[in-house]
């Protein structure tokens, strides 16, 4: 005998549970629950029922507090069930409301034994009702506002990032499990399936819906991660839609039990309708999403990273400031190496390198001010003012003119000059801004740089977007082509079987008429036959002597089956009848002697005879004759049947051909992406590395100026006055 835990206990139905519940205040012994009032089907006067695989839920309204409530019933047996929901329960009890992103979580109570339906008690699960609609309702009524949808991706990654750092993986995340509330937040029920930290080493209950999960997922799989790619999945529509309000109306359909995307396309992304709409897009953020969504789809479970790992980069994508190139950032944990799951589908990061913009130092310190005067300055100091007071006493300076005066002047001055040019302070300076302005040319311009950068980066991602539009209509058009196929080899096969049919509802029609057809040449034949009997050298007729039955019968008239009739003639030339018999082939005959009253005579007598032989013909046909005419009629109708199956067989083969060229299409067409996407990738790596070359040049660009500026300085501090100052000072 079951137990009341046994896998073998038979469970009520949704119906039986909804029999029950017209009686509360029987079934029920709890205080919220004895006596609650259902909602009801108006309709049927019946308690109305959500029902899903494993349960069928109940609103009720409880008379002692007024409160709803959702009322699981379960319809089946679900192992350590009273276990799992106690820790669950406990779990979430410690969640301090303070410390998560929104009120997400729902309170509930497992009853044991609560309801009573028919003389067993089975256990219920009682859940706070929450006034809240499904998330595909929502967005049927919002996905237009591309703000309030932005707003809620962001919050269904808050609510994961809850459960992800709490360990707690809900099991079926999807739409109907994903309620809206007024305030654009999210409530999150049905936890049948949820895993907490206390829970490892048991098994999964349910699989999850099929348009969420990963097709690696098995019945099995229970853990933190196995929420992670439905959590991608939802994402990924979020964001589509808040960039795209359209993608809504174009991938989702009405009452379709998803998103955006479905489990076939999850199984084969290469062959999917909507992964191309996606992939292709304008908006960086979707096509970005919808290939880590792309990628994920082969990934094992374990393998699968968090959505928060997403964040980052879809949030630099979406709302860059200023535009400019961008290095590409790998999604990494933590500042680890890549997660094995993006192995493969990322290029292959650059060696790190230093981007700190530091100063350029020279290999010394330079000079500040001039040091330490030599033999060649004590002589510039005096050559200076030798030369000053040469140019104002010599009494030959007015005859010799200012030219020639002022040469002593100024060759001290430019001795002077080249002294101080020549100071190890000043080539030590002049040798550092030599070797910063070389650097800086070898550095090159940034902008010019980071404008071809992001010059060749746009026509990349043109290029991808015609490629990958190109390919959408490529899969579209082969698709097309293959339904063009179906249909012309339906249309044929349908034409043929219409002329086949035809064919075959005549058959009955056509035995019928080959039958009244044979009776009909019976009787012609017995009628001819008894004619034949009937001479006319025997009838003794009136004006019909033997002279006369001798022209008859050499005409070969000798009997009644001789001739048919006659036909009168009119004599032009004695203005007299007279008459032509007529043969049984139609043709007549002049008899000589043979007038109107004659051939009256004849015809008369002939008729007569017909009136005697035609109640002796036969009425029926012999069975033999019968059963041949069917047989040759059954005949026809197998070989009618047989080209009807031969043309089925005939279009089946037409169809089998047409799906093969649709495969080998489609398989050439993911294979050529797989190799376009491949130099795609070693493309959009360069470009990686451009970019990190580009910000270090920058950062060097920057130190070099900065460096130049610096130098200035000390040029202004080893300039042609303050070397004078240290000839005549010191300092």
């Amino acid at each position: 005998m079951a137990t009341p835990t046994s896998p073998h206990r038979k469970f009520p139905t949704g119906g039986e549970y909804a029999e029950a519940l017209q009686h509360t205040h029987l079934c029920f012994q709890h205080p919220e629950l004895k006596g609650a009032k259902p909602d009801i089907i108006k309709a049927l006067r019946l308690p109305k029922a959500i029902s899903g695989a494993f349960a069928s839920v109940f609103c009720l309204t409880s008379p002692s507090s007024g409160r709803r409530y959702a009322v699981k019933c379960f319809t089946r047996h679900v192992p350590d069930q009273e276990l799992r929901y106690e820790a669950i329960s406990t779990q979430l009890a410690g969640l301090a409301p303070g410390t998560l992103s929104q009120q997400w979580k729902m309170g509930f109570e497992y009853l044991p034994n609560a309801i009573r339906v028919g003389a067993e008690h089975f256990p219920v699960l009682k859940m706070d009702w929450v006034e809240a609609v499904t998330l595909s309702s929502w967005l049927d009524g919002h996905h237009q506002n591309s703000t309030a949808v932005n707003l809620l991706a962001d919050r269904f990654a808050d609510l994961t990032a809850d459960l992800d750092s709490h360990g707690i993986a809900h099991g079926d995340l999807q739409h109907g499990n994903l309620l809206v509330a007024a305030d654009g937040t999210f409530r999150l029920v049905d936890y049948d399936g949820m895993y907490v930290p206390a829970l490892s080493g048991h098994g999964g209950t349910e699989r999850g819906h099929r348009n969420y999960q990963s097709p690696a997922r098995g019945n099995d799989d229970f853990g933190a991660e196995v929420d992670r790619f439905s959590a991608w999945v939802i994402y990924l529509a979020l964001k589509a839609v808040a960039a795209d309000p359209g993608l809504w109306s174009q991938l989702h359909e009405a009452d379709g039990e998803f998103l955006l995307l479905t489990e076939g396309d999850f199984k084969s992304p290469s062959t999917s309708p909507r992964f191309p709409v996606l992939l292709s897009h304008r908006d960086r953020t979707v096509s970005g999403l919808a290939d880590q969504v792309r990628a994920l789809s082969y990934q094992p479970l374990e393998a699968l990273p968090p959505l928060s790992h997403a964040l980052p980069t879809a949030a630099a994508a979406s709302f860059a400031a200023t535009p400019g190139p961008t290095p590409v950032v790998p999604i990494q944990s933590g500042s680890g190496p890549l997660p094995s799951w993006m192995n493969g589908h990322l290029p292959t990061p650059p060696p790190p390198q230093t981007t700190t913009a530091t100063t350029t130092a020279p290999p010394v310190p330079l000079p500040t001010r001039f040091t330490g005067r030599t033999f060649l300055d004590v002589l510039a100091a005096l050559l200076l003012p030798v030369a000053l007071v040469s140019l104002v006493l010599l009494p030959m300076a007015a005859i010799l003119g200012p030219p020639i005066s002022a040469a002593p002047f100024a060759m001290a001055a430019f001795v002077t000059l080249l002294r101080g040019r020549t100071r190890p302070e000043s080539r030590a300076l002049h040798a550092y801004v030599k070797e910063l302005r070389l650097r800086r040319q070898q550095v090159g311009d940034p902008d010019k740089a980071a404008k071809e950068l992001e010059r060749d980066r746009k026509r990349l991602d043109t290029s991808e977007t015609a490629r990958k539009a190109g390919l959408a209509r490529d899969q579209q058009h082969l698709t097309e082509q293959h339904q063009r196929e179906l249909a012309a080899t339906e249309r044929d096969k349908i034409k043929e079987w219409a002329a086949i049919d035809r064919q075959l509802t005549s058959l009955d029609s056509d035995l019928q008429a080959a039958l009244r057809k044979a009776l009909d040449d019976e009787q012609y034949a017995f009628t001819q036959e008894q004619l034949r009997k009937c001479r006319i050298s025997s009838a003794k007729l009136r004006n019909i002597g033997p002279k006369i039955t001798q022209e008859l019968a050499a005409h070969g008239i000798r009997t009644a089956a001789d001739f048919t009739g006659y036909r009168p003639v009119r004599n032009a030339q004695y203005n007299t009848m007279g008459a032509r018999l007529t043969l049984p082939g139609g043709r007549s005959v002049d008899v000589k002697n043979i007038g109107e009253a004659r051939a009256q005579t004849l015809d008369a007598w002939r008729n007569q005879q017909l009136a005697n032989i035609r109640p002796r013909r036969p009425t029926q046909l012999t069975p033999t004759r019968v059963r041949a005419l069917t047989s040759q009629s059954q005949l026809r109708r197998d070989q009618l049947r047989s080209q009807r199956r031969k043309s089925e067989s005939e279009a089946n083969t037409r169809r089998t051909h047409a799906q093969q060229r649709l495969k080998d299409g489609r398989a050439h067409l993911a294979a050529q992406e797989v190799l376009a996407d491949g130099r795609a990738q070693q493309q959009r790596q360069a470009l990686s590395h451009r970019s990190v070359q580009l910000r270090d040049a920058r950062a060097e660009f920057d130190s070099i100026n900065a460096s130049l500026a610096a130098a200035g300085l000390h040029r202004r501090a080893l300039s042609f006055g303050r070397y004078l100052r240290f000839l005549y000072i010191g300092r």
